[in-house]
């Protein structure tokens, strides 16, 4: 038996894991050149509790399920969590009655240790909270995670299973007879399968089309993002949200697991055909700068680095498309609006249950669930550096001086399956610091083209359509 699945972010990387937990094969396929670069690398990176999802729906049971998930998954694949908390702030007196209603979700829901913390509390704990506040809810169960690593790890983790890999391959049709499943086609191959799951992201309404499944459809929803480094350990040590609107729920403070921050994000609907526009805008950064600046009035401005957009899919119908469909053999596992990612592991491993009961596919008995983590020497006392150096003199070798990665990482990185500068950078570490790339992107390049056996011409930042270099001047 064969499983086809069709995207690989977050949602699409662990299911594939889990469904190696079962016997049969595995196919993962990506249209992008790797992994997790879709919804998966660009946005707030919050395992969030729960309480803003409405009870009785989809998202609300795997949202806390998959919250609880998140030490397991993230500890057998190696992968940074941090359960730093999070609270939502009153910044009047009419905003009270918001927080009384969100806890009492919350509860209802299970989410654990919610406590509704009076202002003068929250300034001795949050110095740099706008002095306005009134109260807040704590809730001690919101985490910070890095979804592109987690993607990463889930998908190495799946090939040291026996999953197939296939990216840069992108999925043009999905052959159904008498009502099932029962092969799907690249713009390379074709392939024999059984099932299908949908988890393509922004794509998922394109490719249930491809079934004949009806779905309401998805809008893109951007979120405009600003991102500071360097920033005190006072502005690190919760994720700040405002009390949400019926749209979203606001623009955030985040710390990031590297120790930056994180300002955002806006929510603005964009027409269907925009599903690519990662464009930042003026209104947008203005209004993610404003919505922090009214958590933290005094954030240090000259700490920003980089701006930048992401896009996630809203449902018309405002829920998770999730499970069987009208086809047999046809799985969603798409319609990942916030919180998409908190839920994935939860999803991923009830959708696999499923289909795994569905096709008959037994236990199998050689699941090996851990991934080992590649040496991050930024995270190693000296005399473990020392020793990696006596092993490899490459990891005495800094490219990027920002984030201390060193050319043995970078390598190592190549050799696991970055072919691209973005490529090494999601793996490493390497471009997301101060200079943003500036000092360590050739060095990167030279060590691609290296490793290829290739010109540096021949080296992009993502993929076609983004080269770096266009030749020797001399």
């Amino acid at each position: 038996m064969r499983t086809a699945v069709i995207g690989a972010g977050v949602v699409g990387a662990l299911l594939a894991r889990e469904l190696c937990r079962y016997e049969g094969e595995v196919l993962l396929f990506e249209r992008e050149l790797d992994v997790g670069w879709g919804v998966t690398k660009a946005n707030s990176a919050i395992v969030h509790a729960g309480f803003h999802e409405r009870p009785g729906t989809a998202s609300a049971r795997f949202c806390v399920e998959g919250n609880a998930l998140f030490p397991e998954v993230c500890g057998e694949l190696a992968v940074p969590f941090q359960r730093i908390g999070a609270y939502v702030l009153a910044l009047a007196d009419g905003e009270r009655a918001a927080l009384e209603g969100l806890r009492a979700r919350g509860e209802e829901l299970g989410v654990p240790g919610l406590e509704l913390v009076a202002g003068d509390e929250v300034r001795r704990r949050l110095p740099d909270v706008n002095p306005a506040v009134v109260a807040a809810l704590w809730a001690p169960s919101v985490g910070i995670t890095e979804p592109w690593a987690l993607a990463l790890a889930a998908v190495e983790n799946a090939c040291a299973n026996g999953a197939s890999l296939h990216v840069g391959e992108e999925v043009t049709g999905i052959c159904l007879r008498a009502g099932r499943v029962r092969g799907v086609r690249t713009d390379r191959a074709a392939y024999d399968v059984d099932a299908v799951v949908n988890a393509a992201g922004l794509d998922a309404d394109r490719v249930a089309a491809l079934a004949g499944v009806p779905v309401p459809g998805l809008v893109p929803r951007r979120g405009e993002y600003l991102l500071l480094v360097d920033v005190p350990p006072s502005l690190r040590s919760a994720v700040l949200f405002p009390v949400p609107t019926p749209h979203s729920k606001g623009v955030l403070v985040v710390p990031t697991v590297d120790g930056g921050l994180l300002l955002g994000p806006t929510a603005a609907d964009l027409a269907p055909e925009e599903r690519d526009a990662t464009e930042t805008t003026t209104d947008g950064l203005a209004q993610a700068l404003a919505g922090a600046r009214r958590l933290v009035p005094g954030l240090p401005l000259g700490k920003v680095v980089k701006a930048f957009a992401g896009l996630r899919p809203e449902p018309r119908d405002g829920e998770f498309w999730l499970g069987e469909t009208n086809v047999r053999g046809f799985y969603q596992a798409a319609g990942m609006r916030s919180p998409g990612l908190t839920a994935a592991p939860a999803i991923a491993r009830w959708l696999a249950g499923g289909i795994a009961a569905d096709l008959g596919l037994a236990p199998r008995a050689s699941f090996r669930p851990l991934r080992p983590a590649p040496p991050r020497v930024a995270e190693l006392p000296p005399e473990e550096w020392d020793a990696l150096i006596a092993r490899d003199p490459c990891y005495g070798r800094i490219v990027c001086r920002c984030n201390r990665v060193t050319e043995g990482e970078v390598v190592a990185a190549i050799r696991r399956g970055a072919r691209t500068v973005d490529g090494v950078k999601f793996r490493t570490r390497a471009g997301f610091g101060r200079c943003q790339g500036g000092t360590c992107t050739d060095r990167i390049l030279a060590l691609l083209a290296r490793e290829a056996n290739a010109a540096p011409d021949e080296i992009s930042l993502r993929g076609p359509g983004s080269a770096l270099v266009v030749g020797r001047v001399r």
